[in-house]
């Protein structure tokens, strides 16, 4: 197994593109090219990260193995950092990162002081000198179907990680409404939701009702329309890498607003 230095040294690239920020309902906010450099140094031992945006003043952040908490990554690359507690008493929210080859997809969630999601912003990235492959707006349509992958659950605790097969199926009914059934080791789950525009709601529970907003690059977020203290919370994101390949990070938090794991899928259309 790669430490998590060794995995997060697996970003360290130019990576040139842009932050586009969307309302919850799926309204374009801004967007803003960007470039982001990250290098390590002392035979890799530091990383510097450089972010410069259009109209913005430079991040410059340092990393070295024992800076890098509150963060985790996988082999390949991709990670997530939030809050280590939900509390309804300050923010909340979370970043994503998912690789692909040459490409990267970023997430962020932010909530407001009322724990209802505020924004999304959607970083599309590619190496410099690498071609940029352009992804469209994920639609439905793009979804529907049966899909298989693999899960991989990492904890804070630095554990063992877990491995789960997976499976998907979601389809429209007569009315229109998304079906979704969903089996995650030898655990199923079966929801569904209202289709309108580009949000899918999810309200079969009415006190935990779940919105996942379709976004641009094939990207979607997945959020609860309201985080609540003394429910379980689990923020996702997700990328369409091809017609039939996807990947999700899923950051989980308990009933006493712990943050307990994060799980990376990777399915296929089947």
């Amino acid at each position: 197994m790669k430490s998590q230095w060794e995995c997060f040294l697996e970003n360290l690239a130019v990576w040139e593109g842009s932050f586009t920020t969307f309302s919850p309902q799926g309204e374009l906010l801004k967007d803003t090219p960007s470039r982001l450099t990250l290098e390590g140094y002392n035979n890799n031992q530091n990383a510097r990260l450089t972010l410069q945006m259009e109209g913005e003043r430079d991040i410059v952040l340092e990393f070295s193995p024992q800076g890098i908490g509150g963060i985790m990554f996988f082999e390949n690359g991709a990670f997530s950092q939030g809050p280590i507690y939900f509390s309804r008493f300050s923010l909340f929210g979370g970043e994503f990162g998912l690789i692909h080859e040459n490409n990267r997809s970023r997430l962020v969630q932010i909530f407001d002081s009322n724990s209802r999601i505020s924004k999304i912003t959607v970083i599309r990235e590619h190496k410099a000198g690498t071609n940029k492959k352009e992804r469209p707006l994920l639609r439905v349509d793009d979804l529907l179907g049966k899909w298989e992958g693999e899960a991989i659950i990492i904890y804070p605790d630095l554990r063992l990680p877990d491995n789960y097969t997976t499976k998907m199926q979601l389809q429209l009914d007569g009315s229109g409404r998304l079906i979704q059934e969903l089996s995650f080791g030898n655990r199923t789950i079966s929801s569904s939701a209202t289709v309108k525009g580009s949000v899918l709601h999810f309200d079969k529970d009415p006190e935990n009702q779940v919105n996942v907003l379709l976004l641009p690059g094939g990207s979607s977020a997945t959020f609860p329309v309201e985080a609540q203290s003394g429910k379980p919370i689990f923020l996702e994101s997700g990328w369409l890498i091809e017609p039939n390949l996807r990947q999700r990070l899923i950051r989980s938090y308990n009933e006493k607003g712990e943050w307990v794991s994060l799980t990376l899928v990777t399915e296929r259309k089947v």
